[in-house]
């Protein structure tokens, strides 16, 4: 007689052969354009039976389920797909093909020739507004923490971005869309003006050596674009203070957030720090200036945004150099210059169309006196007085076609008002440039993708039009692997300070061809890109020296007639706290060779803005415990040439030819930060205070910027730095915002 467990083992064994029996095997193979998928879920909807895919794509389970049934094949990567089913006693087969998930996020984007720090998803975010603040040798200024970057030469005589060949004044910087005619200070021949706008304002940038899309125009080299904070997370007041100048501002939001108001206002002046350092220029007057802005920002209750920034500066130095005219011991110099600008921004969503409206308003003031001295009487002073009126206004139509994919299109009106007086030139200069563009991004797949667009201007001074296609392709060839290419026309004004007396002349143009790779992958960023840059139509110019006493000398155009080439090799490789602990460093190569015959050129020459090899690194280094952030920036440039150049008239015909030439020494800087928080993890901390430090060029290289000549050519000075080594001490404190947070999450 069976034992009770024998009779419970054998029921359980007869159901087990009966549920076996009624089961159905469900089995087949997921692919996407013939190759198989991994990591697909494929599911009977409303039960739990279900297996993943291989590595092949293959899949099968069995089930007990009957009659009519939906499989569902799912992926992050794919789009879901279900397909009808009908389970009886028989094995089912079934394969299945997937299609591509079109996603924002995963999708390729074009980045040949842009450089972008406002999006994070975007593989291009290579630099942020904290790494701008956190770089040595940056002194917080935008346009000085890009000169780490690939393409951007280091000049140091004068202010702009000089770009792979090309001229300060071919790169143009943009807010919110807007044209900014003043970003820079006035300042003196030889001393580069200084950013004028707080990077604090900007909470990202596009940075693009070339191939910039459509909707941005009259820049030969390339475009920075800026675009503001809206509203603050939270009210806050902060203060500066160093040797060098003093700060105050607020920032108020209101209760329900919908809305805010700011103002700073600052004082600059260098006097203490020349009495401490052994500067190169005699400054008679050393500088100093006010610098005040405004800003609101209001959100709607139809969900548009309305954004105002007002800023108001002034600044004033003076300079004493050894005079290189024969007859006078000293030249000087003296500057008294303003400037104001103001941006008022909207933006608005009507269903599937998104509308950006934007104008600006620049005003520019700068007021130069020229003297000699000799045996401690001044004397022969002239004045050079510029001031323009500018007006930009802007409005683009997007529609969204898909996740990612849009068509945009609108109209920009520049208006440019300027005066010049300066003895025998008085030039008054008036130009509205119109200009219509459209512009489509095309998301074929997340693995290609193309941007295509068209510009067209019109010059109401030069009489003439222009049509500009631009085109750009990005290719995934592989994880984390990217390939793009980029090409365009691109056309600009000739610079109005030469236009001093009638002269057929026309745009400006160049083209751009750009090749790039890039590997992006968490922590990790490899960039390499090759470029080529044609130039067509520069101008020519002949000198006039109006004023033998302050050799100064008027350059005017007569024709374009110039042209040149730009090409080469860049290298870019970051590593954010990937390799080693804490660290983040970044490393840049760029190899130039370029040509033009253009402004008193007499023949095709290297550019004396342009290097032939260029390298830079970064280091930072946080170290929690001591609350500190140490940081380290080198860069090496090799000597640019220089010229001394003149004019003269044979058979009635102007004549430029080279007097002297040669080649600067190699540019050296190696310069050092501290960061200190001293709140740092505090609980209920009421202020945020950062300590710094900044020593630029820590080893005192002696780097010259170029040589001055006199008239006649038969001497000369350099232009070197105010100053070979700087150190700069102060603090920033804001009350209201607790920004440690903010600090951990960018530093750790």
């Amino acid at each position: 007689m069976k034992t009770q467990g024998q009779k419970i083992l054998l029921l359980l064994s007869f159901f087990a052969f009966i549920l076996g029996y009624s089961q159905v095997k469900v089995s087949g193979k997921v692919t996407y354009r013939n190759k198989g998928i991994g990591e697909v879920n494929v599911t009977l909807k409303d039960t739990y039976d279900g297996a993943t895919t291989d590595a092949q794509g293959n899949f099968s389970f069995e089930t007990n389920e009957k009659g009519n049934h939906i499989l569902t094949f799912t992926h992050p990567k794919y789009e879901e797909v279900e397909r009808s089913i009908v389970i009886d006693n028989q094995e089912i087969m079934l394969n299945m093909q997937l299609k591509e998930q079109i996603s924002e996020i995963d999708a390729v984007v074009v980045s040949a020739g842009s450089i972008e720090a406002s999006d994070k998803k975007r593989a291009t975010a290579l630099l942020s507004p904290i790494d701008i603040y956190t770089t040595a040798g940056a002194d917080g200024q935008i346009s000085s923490a890009l000169t780490y970057l690939p393409g951007v030469q280091k000049v140091g005589g004068t202010e702009g971005l000089f770009i792979r060949g090309g001229t300060g004044t071919e790169t143009k910087i943009f807010m919110d869309g807007s044209l900014i005619n003043n970003y820079f200070s006035n300042s003196i021949p030889g001393i580069a003006g200084r950013d004028q706008f707080n990077t604090s304002l900007f909470k990202g940038n596009i940075f693009s050596s070339g191939g910039y899309s459509a909707l941005y125009g009259q820049a030969l080299s390339g475009a920075l674009l800026l675009e503001s904070v809206d509203l603050p997370d939270q009210s806050s007041y902060d203060f500066g203070i160093s040797p060098i100048f003093l700060s105050a501002g607020f920032q108020r939001l209101s209760e329900d957030k919908n809305h805010s108001y700011g103002a700073t206002l600052g004082y600059s002046m260098l006097n203490l720090m020349q009495k401490v350092f052994n500067f190169n220029t005699n400054f008679i007057d050393a500088p100093k200036g006010l610098n005040s802005d405004f800003n609101f920002r209001i959100k709607t209750k139809s969900g548009g945004f309305l954004k105002y920034y007002g800023m108001y500066n002034s600044n004033k130095m003076g300079v004493k150099t050894e005079s290189l005219e024969p007859g006078y011991d000293f030249a000087l110099v003296r500057l008294n210059g303003a400037n104001t600008y103001h941006n008022l921004s909207f933006r608005q969503k009507f269903g599937k169309y998104l509308l950006n409206v934007g104008g600006s308003y620049s005003y520019n003031k700068s007021d130069l006196n020229f003297s000699t001295e000799t045996n401690e009487v001044e004397s022969g002073k002239t004045r050079l007085l510029t001031d323009g009126n500018y007006i930009n206004f802007k409005a683009v139509m997007e529609r969204k076609i898909n996740r990612i994919s849009a068509l945009r299109g609108g109209l920009e009106f520049n208006n440019t008002n300027e005066k010049l007086d300066f003895e025998q030139v008085n030039k008054r200069y008036k130009d509205l440039i119109s200009s219509a563009f459209v512009e489509t991004d095309l998301g074929f797949s997340n693995a290609l993708s193309a941007k295509v667009g068209v510009r067209a201007e019109h010059s109401s001074y030069l009489n003439k039009s222009n049509i500009a296609p631009r085109l750009a392709l990005a290719y995934r060839f592989a994880k984390d692997w990217t390939s793009s290419i980029a090409y365009g026309l691109f056309y600009q004004n000739p610079e109005s300070k030469y236009i001093n007396g009638p002269a057929n002349l026309g745009f400006q143009k160049s083209q751009h061809y750009i090749f790039q790779i890039q590997r992006a992958s968490e922590g990790r960023t490899l960039r390499f890109e090759a470029f080529y840059k044609k130039y067509d139509q520069l101008i020519k110019t002949f000198n006039v020296t109006p004023d033998k006493e302050q050799n100064q000398q008027v350059q005017t155009a007569m024709n374009n007639d110039g042209y040149g080439y730009a090409k080469g090799l860049e290298l870019f490789w970051r590593d954010n706290k990937k390799t080693f602990k804490n660290i983040d460093y970044w490393i840049t190569y760029s190899f130039l060779d370029s040509k033009r015959d253009f402004l008193n050129y007499p023949v095709s020459l290297k550019p004396s803005f342009a290097a032939e090899h260029t390298l830079s690194a970064v280091v930072k280094r946080f170290i929690p415990e001591w609350k500190l952030g140490v940081n380290l920036s080198y860069t090496y440039a090799k000597g640019r040439p220089y010229y001394d150049i003149a004019s003269t008239f044979e058979n009635g015909k102007a004549v430029n030819y080279t007097r002297n030439e040669g080649r600067l020494k190699d540019y050296n800087a190696l310069n050092f930060s501290i960061n200190y928080l001293p709140n740092l993890g505090k609980k209920d901390a009421r202020a945020f205070t950062v300590f710094v430090l900044s020593i630029s060029n820590v080893l005192g290289s002696k780097n010259v910027y170029g040589y001055n000549f006199s008239v006649d050519g038969a001497r000369s000075s350099a232009v070197v730095p105010p100053v070979n080594t700087f150190v700069f001490v102060g603090a920033f404190i804001s009350f209201g915002a607790d920004k440690t947070q903010d600090a951990i999450n960018n530093n750790l």
